[in-house]
């Protein structure tokens, strides 16, 4: 069987002048190739030692992994490194030792690294096999030729403040050699001011669920106490281990270990008061006070019930909200809101619900004015018990208003503050998939979110992403200017836990309104105000003072709001182990990168964050990594790790409705060069709202719908052909051979046949509203989608979706695909929907430009 390669790059254009920005079809390749790569990727060069080497000191974590290959054989062998690393880290190093030479990257910014070797985009590329995943990580691949009986060693750096979360520091270090490695060295050095609490090595994790411990996985670590604030661990798997490892992470044992070693551990701290590190006029102060009464709460929980919530999600949900419910206190009081379509706030007491249909686009939250909607409960025994039976009720359907879920959340977080409660307000969003219902522009969502809340009592909302289709940006944006923070719900078997782990985090309010004080003598300080500290997390300030032995801190304080009133706490001085000097630059930089996230005018955060990354060598949004080889250099960055890859970017990517093999460059990095061009790769997820489908013809799979089709608009297949409009309105169709996967001329007589996606996977929105006799409910009548029926198209029409085009005829749906990115929700498409021959429901179609 013949799959087709395709790599995505910076622009390419293909036959008759026609371009697709980041598409270009590579060709056929045969099963003999295919084989080959296998056959080469299984005699991949022997990695003779793996070391990874880590220093903790004052929370911030530096780490070193070293990997040493070695080609045995007479041949030139490619040597595939690859480190998966937090997403939160920076990494600041990469050396390569090749012959006896060391070749050093280095840092420059991201557009100029992008055009160091553009020209390499158009080398071959190689196909290798790396699976390597993680949740919450980043991946970094670079290859290269190893001569005969030869050796090469790559060593790579990076660098990250450790967060405190449930009561301790945790460093995660992700262990993917691919194969059993004789040598294996797992070192972390903990040095900090204050004295150890504790510190431990759970079980290994796969790295792609929570998992409890398992005596099966427990490295069994070397942990020794070295003094009261200082402690070495090692982990040294003979190879026996490594093998057994294996196999209990579900790998096969000749791979080794594909998974994470960790260490945890904390600090005995002041009760209340923060402690101040001071060294060569760079400061860090860290807050994380226990002794503190938690503030009572007034819990808010807003849930997609959409229809894409079906089966497992919804199951999950209704799991974890059963823990979650449970660990409310007596103090707090709580709302359950669902949305799909509509809005339904529930009365928890007589386990009904009110609906609410917040539709109106221009000033929805004014609508609910009106309205007279149950009043929180308090979290007794019995509401809890009645809060669950509701969560039971709850099904999926529909559609998804987001704007309207979120407006009717604070409105009731409002309503109780009017009313007098002194509660922390919290709301807790949970979704997973798209707005699509009211409002559906997730930038507007944002602005009028902010807006609202802004002009009001400032509820902090934390959102949560629930699996691949939920727009885990938008959500990051929504949440930060609104006082809270993502999170990320992966799809598996443990969503149930990750959910609870999520509100565990989150559940204890200890202060309010936390603002850290400073002379005016301090400058370039990192983010110094804060809405909620949340127990067993901690709060970390960094920034610069003028160097003198008598420098006073007396005046520093942390004011807040308690459960009890507004307090001030002065810090404690302590001795700090070592420079603090990078990680001010590392948190200084992270902030400067959020702002920028959130700015409308980037310019200048841009270039703060970016003459910052570049001072520190610190690879980041701003900044690429640029790989110095024998008579190469080029441009190489990090991928989201949370999905296994392929590593010689070439990805067998397969779905009910597609199946094809692909490969990738980092977006805004050139494509690698071949042979010993380092590669980087990235896959971005097929998203609905392309303009059409590139019908691929792999055995009679139909074509993907996803967002490398954007920059074209495709019309219905002629002979087999797809007509291919190259420019705008004004240009003309032209064919493209879709069942070869080739764009442009074909190199054989192309088949007559074309199998189209269903028209439910084209328009998900579909899914939820059609009949169960398969009809759709428009223009007072129930209609047949007309899939798989020869109608044709009739009618002249004068309101088409594409406002550049008026004119146009009544078609089936299935039979308008470029019009399909317009349709984003029923609504959108009841306005330009028609009846063919009384029987089919239709779409006004743009009439097509004729081909030459």
């Amino acid at each position: 069987m013949k799959g087709i390669l395709f790599a995505l790059v910076a622009s390419v254009c293909l036959g008759w002048a026609f371009c697709i920005p980041g598409l270009v079809v590579r060709g056929i390749r045969s099963a003999k190739e295919i084989q080959n790569d296998q056959k080469a990727q299984s005699e991949d060069p022997i990695i003779s030692e793996f070391n990874i080497h880590s220093n903790i000191s004052n929370r911030f974590a530096k780490t070193l992994v070293t990997s040493k290959v070695k080609n045995s054989e007479k041949n030139p062998k490619e040597a595939t490194f690859t480190v998966v690393l937090p997403e939160k880290a920076f990494i600041s190093k990469f050396v390569m030792e090749i012959g006896g030479k060391s070749y050093e990257a280095y840092v420059k910014e991201k557009e100029e690294a992008k055009n160091i070797y553009d020209s390499a985009v158009r080398q071959g590329i190689s196909a290798g096999h790396v699976s390597v995943s993680a949740r919450d990580s980043n991946r970094f691949t670079v290859s290269i030729n190893v001569e005969p009986e030869s050796k090469a060693t790559f060593h790579l750096t990076y660098e990250e403040l450790l967060e405190r979360k449930n009561n301790q520091y945790e460093l995660v270090l992700n262990i993917h050699p691919g194969q059993v490695v004789k040598d294996m060295n797992i070192e972390v050095f903990v040095n900090e001011s204050r004295p150890l609490k504790f510190v431990k090595t759970p079980s290994l994790r796969s790295g792609n669920e929570i998992s409890k411990n398992d005596a099966n996985l427990d490295p069994s670590a070397d942990i020794k106490i070295i003094n009261s604030t200082s402690a070495v661990v090692k982990f040294n798997p003979n190879v026996d281990k490594q093998r057994e490892f294996a196999k209990e992470l579900g790998q096969k044992e000749n791979e080794g270990i594909a998974g994470q070693f960790v260490v945890q551990y904390d600090v005995d701290r002041d009760a209340q008061k923060g402690e101040i590190l001071l060294k060569d006029g760079y400061f860090v102060h860290f807050f994380a006070p226990e002794d503190v009464d938690p503030l009572p709460k007034h819990v808010v929980f807003i849930l997609d019930t959409s229809g894409s919530m079906y089966g497992r999600k919804l199951r999950q949900v209704k799991e974890a909200m059963g823990s979650i419910l449970d660990q409310l206190k007596d103090t707090d009081t709580f709302h359950i809101v669902e949305f799909n379509s509509d809005i339904f706030v529930w009365n928890i007491d007589s386990e009904s619900k009110s609906t609410l249909r917040v539709h109106n686009e221009r000033e929805p939250f004014e609508e609910l004015f009106k309205l007279e909607l149950p009043n929180a409960v308090p979290a007794t025994k019995e509401a809890i018990a009645k809060g669950k039976a509701v969560i039971d009720k709850l099904q999926d359907t529909g559609l998804t208003n987001m704007l309207g879920s979120i407006e009717t959340g604070l409105h009731l977080v409002h309503k109780e503050l009017r009313a007098g409660s002194k509660r922390q307000p919290l709301i807790i969003f949970l979704t997973d998939g798209d707005p699509t219902m009211g409002i559906t522009n997730t930038e507007e969502i944002t602005k009028i979110v902010t807006k609202i809340n802004g002009d009001k009592d400032h509820v902090p909302i934390f959102s949560l992403s629930f699996g691949d289709g939920a727009d885990k940006n938008f959500l990051r944006k929504l949440s930060l200017k609104n006082l809270g923070f993502a999170r990320h719900i992966y799809e598996g078997a443990d969503a149930a836990i990750q959910l609870q782990e999520f509100y565990r985090q989150i559940s204890s309010p200890l202060l309010s309104n936390i603002e850290f004080e400073y002379t005016d003598d301090v400058t370039e300080v990192s983010k110094k105000t804060f809405p909620i500290y949340f127990r067993g997390s901690e709060l970390v300030v960094t920034g610069r003072y003028p160097i003198d032995e008598g420098f006073d801190i007396s005046n520093w304080r942390v004011k807040s709001h308690s459960r009890h009133g507004l307090i001030s706490l002065p810090p404690v001085r302590e001795a700090p182990v070592g420079e603090l000097e990078r990680l001010w630059a590392y948190l200084t930089i992270k902030q400067k990168l959020e702002q920028r996230e959130l700015a409308d005018n980037k310019t200048q955060l841009t270039k703060e964050a970016l003459d910052l990354a570049l001072k520190y060598s610190f690879v980041t949004d701003v900044s690429s990594l640029v790989v110095v080889k024998p008579n190469q250099t080029s441009a190489v960055d990090t991928e989201d790790a949370s999905k296994p890859k392929y590593a010689g970017f070439s990805r067998t990517f397969s779905s009910p409705h597609q199946s094809m093999s692909v490969s990738y460059a980092m977006p805004g990095l050139p494509g690698p060069p071949a042979p010993l061009g380092p590669r980087s790769y990235f896959d971005p997820q097929p998203r609905y709202g392309a303009s059409a489908y590139v019908p691929l013809g792999l055995s009679g799979q139909r074509g993907s719908y996803g967002s490398f089709a954007k920059a074209a608009a495709f019309s219905p297949n002629i002979n087999g052909r797809f007509l291919v409009r190259s420019g705008g309105p004004n240009h003309a169709w032209r064919p493209t051979w879709g069942d070869t996967g080739i764009i442009g001329n074909p190199t054989s007589t192309p088949p007559t046949t074309t199998v189209k996606p269903a028209i439910k996977d084209l328009l998900p929105w579909l899914k939820n509203i059609i009949n169960q006799n398969g009809t759709l409910s428009i223009l007072g009548g129930a209609y047949d989608l007309g899939e798989g029926q020869f109608v044709l198209s009739n009618g002249e029409c004068t309101k088409t979706p594409n406002k550049n085009v008026l004119k146009g005829t009544c078609s089936l749906l299935s039979n308008c695909p470029h019009v399909h990115s317009y349709l984003t929700d029923f609504l959108t498409y009841e306005q330009f929907a028609c009846i063919l021959d009384n029987k089919y429901a239709g779409v006004c179609c743009p009439e097509v430009v004729p081909m030459p």
